[in-house]
């Protein structure tokens, strides 16, 4: 399986402008600057894309582990928060802190919390990433 996504830069770092674009269209030309980026500006970033990208997968992850255990849940609700900070290397994501809250009437505390774990070291997003990953799990009945 392979799947694209495109970017176009025009200008320098502090004055460019690009876009992002993604193979099924959902991006399409997606503005991303400096200020979007780094400020407060109106559009997207990658470091922005990326939680998105490990939150979706997540989540995924997750409803897969919990079927493997027999469970089914409801819902799956899953923040990422992303960290990029300043080191000797440049700008490196250092963090992402997952945060889940998920459906089971009746859940069973325990085989959420292994599905859990076992979600986040085994989703895709999480393998390709080199970041400190954390995670707050809440099981809702």
């Amino acid at each position: 399986m392979i799947r694209t996504a495109s970017a176009h830069w025009a200008g320098g770092l502090k004055d460019g402008k690009g876009t992002v674009s993604t193979q099924s269209g959902v991006l399409n030309q997606a503005r991303y600057s400096f200020s979007t980026r780094f400020e407060n500006g109106t559009g997207t970033n990658p470091e922005e894309l990326i939680a998105a990208a490990h939150a979706g997968c997540f989540s995924m992850a997750l409803s897969a582990e919990l079927g493997k255990a027999g469970i089914m849940p409801e819902t799956i609700d899953t923040s990422a928060k992303l960290t990029l900070d300043k080191t000797d290397a440049g700008f490196t994501i250092t963090a992402i802190h997952l945060d889940v809250a998920v459906r089971i009437p009746g859940g069973d505390e325990q085989k959420f919390n292994e599905a859990a774990q076992n979600a986040k070291k085994g989703c895709p997003v999480s393998r390709v990433l080199n970041a400190n990953i954390t995670m707050s799990a809440k099981l809702v009945s």
